[in-house]
């Protein structure tokens, strides 16, 4: 009988499988637990948008700065197991928890005090004024 037919198992495939997915980037080594939230970043025009997933997070735990050219969001999920009466009642616990940040550099053109959020439905919108270019006027200058 040949070795490979005694040590091949079918299941491997599906183990590494899994691995590999829950080893990507977005995801830490637990398997369960993301270290970022996904983001879309669009130009608007007079405007970008940034559009970030944060299904079940309550609108308190956000927290959106802007330091110079970088805005900020964070996120903050509170553990069900914290509080003592729901502790010893769970069977199986896989939803994450935690504090998770992303930061994202901003041109120099835009608008820092005209930024606004809104949260909906676990989607986070940021919308990102692009600062309005003042046009270069034209005239004569009198010779004296």
């Amino acid at each position: 009988m040949s070795t490979w037919l005694t040590s091949y198992n079918p299941f491997d495939a599906m183990d590494n499988f899994e691995k590999n997915f829950f080893n990507d980037p977005f995801f830490t080594g637990n398997g369960n637990r993301p270290i970022a939230f996904g983001t879309d970043i669009t130009d608007e025009g007079d405007s970008y948008q940034l559009t970030a997933d944060l299904p079940g997070f309550k609108k308190e735990d956000i927290h959106v700065g802007v330091d110079k050219n970088v805005v900020s969001v964070t996120a903050e999920r509170h553990s069900e197991a914290e509080n003592s009466d729901k502790r010893d009642k769970f069977i199986r616990k896989e939803r994450s928890y935690g504090s998770y940040k992303r930061s994202f550099t901003i041109g120099e053109n835009v608008d820092t005090s005209a930024i606004r959020a809104a949260y909906d439905n676990g989607v986070l919108t940021l919308t990102l004024p692009k600062k309005v270019e003042e046009e270069q006027k034209t005239f004569d200058i009198v010779v004296e």
